[in-house]
């Protein structure tokens, strides 16, 4: 089974996000017997719950439920769990480094490297911002998360 792990820095907007987004992918393509999905934290600030209200909203609204995903924190038993760590930024690709195990970076990879077309390397943080923030990182998700997918199918499937 191909492991698939998103990261953000308290679980609860944008790794959460990733998660559902592509637990929709891989399960209308049927692959859930072959891709396992979840999704962590850098810091441990939110651990046991929910993703913000906002980030469910946004999601609800394109038909993906959220709720039932608790936040956690990123463990180094993660590289050996899972294939992908897909980290949202640069900076915590900089703290995954900090505690990968030798050998192990290969895992670590930034979610819009699997959407070059969106020229851009970092899914931006909308906790603190206003407007269509969730939204935006919505779309950036989702064009993301089916390159991704496009990747495992290549590589590993």
């Amino acid at each position: 089974m191909i492991g698939v792990l998103f990261v953000c820095t308290g679980n609860i907007c944008r790794s959460p996000t990733a998660e559902g987004v592509f637990r929709a992918l891989v399960s209308s393509d049927g692959l859930e017997d072959r891709i396992r999905v979840d999704s962590a934290g850098t810091h441990g600030w939110h651990i046991g719950n929910p993703p913000d209200s906002r980030s469910q909203d946004a999601a609800r609204r394109r038909g993906i439920e959220l709720g039932d995903l608790r936040a956690r924190e990123v463990s180094i038993l993660d590289f050996d769990r899972f294939d992908y760590i897909v980290a949202m930024d640069r900076g915590h690709v900089e703290i995954l480094n900090g505690f990968c195990p030798d050998g192990e970076r290969h895992r670590i990879r930034t979610m819009l490297e699997f959407a070059p077309d969106l020229n851009e390397a970092d899914v931006p943080d909308p906790y603190y911002g206003s407007g269509d923030g969730f939204e935006r990182v919505l779309d950036m998700i989702e064009a993301a998360a089916a390159g991704l997918l496009a990747d495992i199918r290549a590589t590993r499937l």
